[in-house]
């Protein structure tokens, strides 16, 4: 058995390498090497030989075969123990200290212009990635050096008399996310080429914006747990389903109705469960002509879901809790929206859908019983960030048990409950800050994505307080113009009911006035006539994503007819908040877990 230590080199990055091979013979390192990397150490003058020396085989197959062999993995491989030493010892083989070894880039093959799939597969290295992961696997005694950058140190501390196991760990780290990162490339690969579009993998037709190309979706593992019924998904589409589905299938499961989420740029501009509608709320929500709507749940939350902040719902994505029926269909079939997901779809309402937009109407079937995994991944700026997925449960008798405030408070009622859990499962997936008013099992008012809590807390109020003011009989009664569309009432409507008219410039005046029928245009809300409307508004719930650090969250609350707010606690202001809530006569409940969302 040889004493000097030995290096098996093979590389495809050249970058140092006869530096380092100078410094391993330096150190009375044997070099066996490969192919190129021999050639160029040899013509370079230094004592090398070909990896055939201990395996006693040569190079065959084109070279696709010249370190697979016991030879060699068996030396690297070998521990530090009696049985591994008489092993080696009866086959004559020596151990291997050093393996030097990086992989042809296989991403640059791939990027090629129609490269073939025989030339992809010629660039897959086998020999190179067993090499470098027995090495990495048997760090303890071996250093595996995949990174050329990693040459001097190397050198450094070889030259200092032998490698420490923290280095050879590092060094194994960086082997171990060589290969990752060369087998990701593979697959990703192939994927594309054998996976089927909309299996595993699904070309989308750009980014969050049109020259952010290429962009797909695609699981590693498993199919895809949707597909694709009409349309062509695009990017934003899909953060968007993939952020509403979960939301109505927690509301399901929280509050067994139908659940819908109207969702715009991955929050959502309103959700709801299936309760029933009265006369005045199908006239406010645009819906009272639509034949089985009183009859169909999920058409009554669809309803209430877009009907909350019309405005913010045009060109929505839909999430539908349960199968799409006829009814639902014809309410999505006539309002401006990009896409709908769902766990399945009656046949007759699969065919309304699919002529919305000329055929290009996004219609995606979810799989009902698809678990996410317990652990996410994204990548911001080229740096992967990972955590545990927020699964927390939303139960309306378990998450809303701590009321703090009134002290001797009574029982919450089954409605105060049910409306807490439409606005904290919405806020769950609403991007942070967010505040939510909820009341009759619907969001009236979503603030999402403000720096400031209390700026939140404004929008969502004045969201609900605008939801409220469509109600008033002035608004019911507006006689429109020939030829409105729904969008351009939708417009004028919230003018009027947030206090935006009359329009400051004439001509934003007549354009304002067109869509009324001739004489009929709608007095404006006073502000005493605001006032006196709004103090009819009560019983609305509210949910934060975190705590309210001051008392003038509570305070523009309560403006709103906000009875009920949970939060967490855990501000230094605690004590102000929670004292001012109880001389409003608002029943504060510790929702101890923070929900933000990015």
């Amino acid at each position: 058995m040889a004493s000097s230590k030995i290096a098996i080199l093979s590389v495809y990055d050249k970058t140092g390498l006869l530096d380092l091979a100078k410094g391993l013979i330096k150190n009375n390192v044997r070099l066996l090497a490969s192919g190129g990397t021999a050639k160029l150490i040899r013509e370079a003058g230094f004592p090398v030989e070909d990896v055939s020396a201990i395996t006693k085989a040569p190079e065959m197959l084109s070279g696709r075969v010249k370190t697979l062999h016991p030879a060699v993995h068996a030396g690297i491989l070998a521990r530090d123990l009696a049985s591994d030493e008489k092993d080696l010892a009866d086959q004559n083989i020596n151990k291997v200290d050093f393996v030097v070894c990086n992989l042809y880039p296989f991403k640059d093959t791939v990027a090629k212009i129609n490269v073939t799939i025989p030339e992809a597969v010629e660039e897959i290295d086998i020999g190179g990635v067993t090499l470098i992961r027995a090495a990495a696997k048997n760090h303890t005694r071996v250093t595996i050096l995949s990174d050329p950058a990693d040459y001097h140190n190397f050198l450094q501390e070889l030259d200092q008399g032998d490698i420490t196991q923290e280095t050879r760990q590092q060094y194994a780290l960086k082997a171990f996310e060589h290969t990752a990162d060369y087998d990701g490339a593979i697959s990703d690969f192939f994927r594309k080429q054998y996976a089927g579009n909309g299996v595993q993998q699904l070309s989308l037709r750009y980014g969050a914006n049109p020259h952010q190309k290429p962009a797909a979706a695609y699981v590693r593992n498993g199919n895809l747990p949707f597909k694709v019924l009409g349309g062509s998904p695009g990017y934003i589409n899909l953060l968007d389903c993939l952020n509403a589905w979960p939301l109505v299938k927690e509301l399901k499961q929280a509050l067994g109705l139908p659940a819908a989420a109207s969702f715009k740029h991955v929050s959502p501009a309103g959700a709801a469960i299936g309760v029933p509608l009265n006369e005045k709320e199908r006239r406010v929500y645009m819906v009272d002509d639509i034949d089985g709507i009183q009859t169909s749940s999920l058409a009554q939350a669809y309803a209430r879901a877009r009907g909350a902040d019309r405005m913010s719902s045009f060109g929505d994505v839909i999430a539908l809790s349960d199968k799409v029926d006829v009814p639902t269909a014809k309410i999505i079939s006539r309002e401006v929206s990009d896409g709908v997901i769902a766990p399945e779809y009656d046949p007759e309402a699969l065919e309304i859908l699919k002529k919305k937009k000329g055929g290009k109407y996004l219609v995606l079937q979810m799989d009902e019983a698809y678990e996410p995994p317990a652990q996410e991944t994204r990548t911001v700026y080229g740096v992967q960030l990972t955590q545990g997925r927020n699964d927390v449960k939303i139960l309306p008798n378990e998450t809303f048990r701590s009321v703090v405030r009134p002290k001797n408070h009574p029982k919450l009622s089954d409605s105060a409950l049910r409306d807490l859990t439409v606005a904290t499962i919405a806020v769950k997936y609403t991007q942070s800050n967010s505040v939510c008013y909820a009341l009759n099992g619907q969001v009236i008012g979503l603030g999402a994505g403000q720096q400031s809590r209390i700026h939140c807390t404004r929008l969502a109020g004045d969201k609900a307080d605008n939801w409220w003011m469509r109600f008033h009989e002035r608004t019911l009664s507006i006689q429109w113009a020939k030829g409105v569309k729904r969008a351009e009432k939708s417009n004028a409507i919230d003018m009027l009911c947030s206090g935006q008219v009359p329009p400051q410039s004439e001509f934003e005046q007549q354009d304002y006035e067109r869509n009324f029928a001739e004489g009929t245009v709608p007095k404006p809300f006073s502000p005493e006539e605001r006032r006196d409307w709004l103090a009819k508004l009560s019983q609305v719930a509210v949910s934060s994503d975190a705590f309210f650090p001051f008392v003038d969250n509570v305070y523009r609350a309560a403006r709103s007819g906000v009875k009920y707010i949970a939060a967490p606690l855990g501000s230094q202001n605690d004590s102000a908040v929670l004292d001012t809530a109880d001389n409003l006569g608002i029943s504060f409940i510790d929702q101890s877990t923070r929900l933000f969302h990015h």
